[in-house]
């Protein structure tokens, strides 16, 4: 593939189609990689994230085969032996050939479904294929075999009637559809409702799946028990190794030598109740300079980790491979062993702690006007909650923020409100969407699920750390240093499209072009009032791409930044410390904690494995509400309750319940005729079905028909759509009766 290609705005290379990276694989004439793909189409930044996402898409769908290097998918022969290697959240079966004499793997197939117990994850079938249709290969089943060993995570249930089978488990995975019998003697000494880990073992083809524990985590209805089934279904590190616990245990406090003196400074944090690492501290007061009237001169006091985290040592290594600290209700798995996270670098108050320090000069408006980085030993003197400081503030200090509410807490507030100027100005994407707070009593159980308070003092922070942010970013850019950047590119056309067809149905438009943050907060404004004004938010959050880390800058668009990076957070983030490393390689070249040789070369590397850790981070903490809103709704099974339809797939309506924000599904199949129009069930090549009267962002009632748990699975009844059709409850739908299949259909 030769001669050149139109740029986007900027110089950049438009990103390539499905066809086009089939066609450069086509006519290389020989194996290709992502780097080779992304060289060829002269990508960077987030649209390396994008690609290895766009190819990840193209193996699930069959177009490209299983490894690095990618070659079009081969040819299969007419009848062959297929494994089970994923069953999709609408239910799809995917499977490979078990055996395939190709130089690359073969591309994935899809398993037409079947009478009697669709095949799990491992199973293997004689399978007949035809394909083939727009890259995707089918497969009808001639054969049940034996399966092939795998794991499976969940709970075991003991069987104490004599039998054959010693209990079986259920499984914390939503996909695996089935149950798994233990047989007797392989029980690996678990009890009745102990979380395992067991291996499927052969078995009979028309019998049930067999496996043998093979390891225990203790009592499912522990107090971690949640936490636990998401680190380990989520593979999040959270055992230190020894050689890492050892170098944190062998660390002393970081001496004051070199560095200047902020222990006169009265720095405070401002964290959460719960909060254990305090990383930053703040101070302000205002700009007596003829110069800058109404101005303010700010300090972001960031923990020094760079000094105690060395490159290339056990601690830097285990860091890296874990990317950021996962935080789930009822603990922490820390990036940093609790030596550095709650002690050396914790910035508690009256302790000497040491720094990197930002000195920011702003303007009224909130521009920043001079910068500057220094080492430092600093001395905070008080740990302050939001709700403290808000509290003084508003006019009812306590005993801890009544001595620095006129000296600390005034001087914050009215740098905080120049630096709100700038923002506004700038038209940041201003979305309303507050987070689900998890309260968990002594004992671990849910004993509430709310929206999480955000005051004042959360945005004054807020608005601190992103100027400390722009200011690292730009004091690295302007010295040609290294940088992680956080990037954020503007939404792409194809992850507008739901929400484009959810406001044409309100009548609002969505430019075609030139996409601004305005312009959405234009639309978030005009449908606030609406039924619809939270499903809208959420389209709008879900049409984002993906905020990425890169070395190469492309700007940050949610907060309308050209130049932006993390540089508040090392003690939990990686990122920000590689941007410290590049901060104090500045200050002297021959530092030992700089960014080690050769880092220039590895940034691009590093930007998309700590990319990876962050979202396999959101997606652990996002299942660990999801358990325990199911949790919390168990004993709610019967109840019905006002929803918004928040999605539509072949699978069914998912719908967001008023209140606790609770997700789940009102399957398909359960769907009354009613809910379509004349069109009928007609499906759309997407899967989505044609002639469904509900509509994304629709207020409808529904009633609670199970909540598991173990998978965090939520399953609803229809019962008003919203536009006067009410469904009459049929057969076995009494509160609180579950049907037997229900595994099946979360």
């Amino acid at each position: 593939m030769t001669g050149k290609r139109s740029a986007r705005p900027g110089g950049r290379a438009p990103f390539p189609t499905r066809e086009r990276v089939l066609e450069f694989i086509q006519d290389s004439g020989r194996p290709v990689g992502k780097r080779e793909i992304a060289r060829a189409f002269n990508l960077s930044g987030a649209d390396r994230i994008r690609l290895r996402d766009l190819l990840k898409e193209m193996k699930e769908e069959g177009l490209l085969p299983g490894r690095r290097r990618h070659r079009p998918a081969g040819q299969f022969p007419e009848v062959t032996v297929i494994e089970v290697t994923a069953v999709t959240a609408d239910g799809d079966v995917l499977a490979a050939p078990v055996r395939w004499d190709v130089e690359d793997a073969p591309p994935p197939i899809r398993l037409l479904p079947e009478r009697g117990r669709p095949p799990g994850v491992g199973d293997r079938v004689l399978a007949r294929l035809s394909g083939p249709r727009g890259g995707i290969w089918t497969a009808r089943t001639m054969k049940r075999l034996d399966r092939a060993p795998d794991r499976v995570l969940g709970i075991f249930r003991a069987d104490d009637t004599g039998g054959p089978y010693g209990g079986k488990l259920i499984a914390t995975d939503r996909r695996v559809r089935h149950d798994v019998a233990i047989p007797r003697g392989m029980e690996g000494g678990a009890r009745n409702d102990d979380l395992v880990e067991a291996e499927i073992v052969p078995g009979k083809p028309l019998g049930p799946r067999l496996a043998r524990v093979v390891e225990n985590f203790g009592s499912a209805s522990g107090r971690h028990a949640v936490s636990l089934i998401c680190i380990h279904s989520h593979d999040i590190p959270h055992e230190f190794p020894k050689e890492a616990l050892d170098e944190a245990a062998g660390l002393q406090p970081a001496s004051g030598s070199g560095r200047q003196d902020l222990r006169a400074l009265p720095l405070v944090t401002i964290d959460g109740e719960d909060a254990r690492d305090f990383d930053d501290a703040v101070w302000a007061e205002t700009d007596t300079a003829p110069g800058n009237p109404g101005g303010w001169k700010l300090i972001v006091a960031i923990a020094d980790v760079a000094w105690y985290v060395r490159p290339g040592r056990p601690l830097d290594r285990e860091a890296l491979k874990r990317g950021n600290s996962v935080y789930f209700p009822d603990r922490v798995v820390p990036m940093l062993p609790e030596r550095l996270s709650n002690d050396l670098c914790s910035l508690r108050p009256n302790e000497d702690r040491a720094c990197i320090a930002a000195h920011l000069t702003i303007d009224a408006d909130g521009r920043t006007l001079r910068r500057r980085f220094e080492r430092a030993v600093m001395r905070s003197v008080a740990r302050l909650t939001y709700e403290q400081v808000q509290r003084a503030r508003d006019g009812a200090p306590d005993t801890a923020t009544a001595p620095l509410l006129e000296p600390v807490i005034e001087p914050l507030y009215g740098a905080w409100t120049a630096l709100a100027a700038a923002r506004a100005a700038r038209e940041t994407l201003e979305l309303d969407l507050p987070e689900r707070q998890v309260l968990l009593d002594e004992a671990g159980r849910v004993s509430d699920i709310r929206p999480a308070l955000r005051y004042d003092s959360h945005r004054l922070i807020e608005e601190f750390m992103i100027a400390a942010n722009v200011a690292a970013a730009g004091h690295l850019e302007r010295r040609n240093r290294p940088c992680m950047y956080r990037i954020h590119e503007p939404p792409a056309a194809d992850g507008l499209e739901v929400l484009r067809s959810a406001l044409h149905d309100l009548g609002v438009p969505l430019p075609a072009s030139g996409l601004r943050p305005a312009d959405l907060n234009r639309i978030l404004k005009h449908t606030a009032g609406l039924p619809q004004g939270r499903t809208i938010h959420e389209l709008v959050l879900r049409a984002q791409s993906q905020a990425a880390y890169s070395p190469e800058n492309c700007g940050h668009f949610g907060l309308a930044l050209p130049c932006y990076a993390h540089f508040t957070s090392p003690i939990r983030r990686y990122a920000d410390l590689l941007v410290h490393r590049a901060i104090v390689g500045g200050m002297a070249r021959s530092a030992a904690d700089g960014l080690p040789a050769g880092a220039e070369g590895a940034m691009r590397d590093w930007g998309e494995r700590i990319s990876v850790a962050e979202r396999r981070a959101m997606a652990a903490e996002r299942d660990a509400v999801d358990r325990y809103m199911a949790a919390f709704l168990q004993d709610k099974i019967g109840a019905s309750f006002g929803a918004t339809v928040s999605g539509i797939t072949r699978a069914g309506l998912f719908v967001t319940l008023a209140g606790t924000g609770a997700s789940g599904l009102v399957p398909m199949s359960l769907l009354p005729e009613s809910s379509f129009r004349r069109a009928g069930r007609k499906r759309r090549p997407g899967g989505v079905l044609e002639g469904l009267a509900v509509q994304i962002g629709d207020t409808v009632q529904v009633r609670l028909r199970d909540a598991v748990p173990v998978t965090g699975g939520l399953l609803f009844d229809l019962l008003d759509d919203g536009k006067g059709r009410q469904r009459r409850a049929k057969g076995n739908r009494a509160a609180g009766r579950v049907s037997p299949t229900i595994k099946d259909k979360i």
